[in-house]
């Protein structure tokens, strides 16, 4: 295709998995090599989830749980549990922007902010025309 957009993509950043133990979740992907790097609440619905970060070499899992209603969902589905695949940028504000002038479906109206990782990180995500969402991710 000719018509792709001119956007720097490091690599896949996370892959992100919703989990109704994250406690569980943590102790299956230390069985299979992966270290715990990062841990950190966030808001969802009014209330509060946990977020984990897996890293085996290059390989991050970001398993979270979601509190009340988002988590009775998760428990209820069936196979599929992957959430989205996130892309390392090394500049959110232009990826931004570069996605956004190229129409694609953005689901957030800017970056946003999480307190993740030392400094901090900012995100957004768009859909793809199956519904599938790619987070663009740049730790800060």
């Amino acid at each position: 295709m000719n018509n792709a957009i001119n956007i720097t993509i490091n690599a896949i950043q996370h892959i992100g998995i919703p989990v109704t133990d994250v406690t569980a979740s943590q102790l299956f992907y230390s069985r299979l090599g992966f270290n715990k790097v990062m841990e950190a609440p966030f808001t969802d619905n009014g209330g509060t989830g946990t977020c984990v970060m897996m890293q085996r070499g290059n390989m991050i899992m970001e398993l979270y749980q979601l509190p009340g209603a988002g988590l009775s969902e998760i428990r209820a589905r069936g196979n599929g549990h992957i959430d989205h695949v996130a892309f390392d940028v090394s500049d959110i504000d232009e990826a931004f922007n570069v996605i956004s002038e190229a129409r694609f479906n953005v689901i957030e109206p800017e970056p946003v902010f999480l307190q993740f990782w030392k400094n901090g990180c900012k995100y957004f995500n768009i859909t793809g025309p199956d519904g599938e969402r790619l987070e663009f991710n740049q730790v800060l």
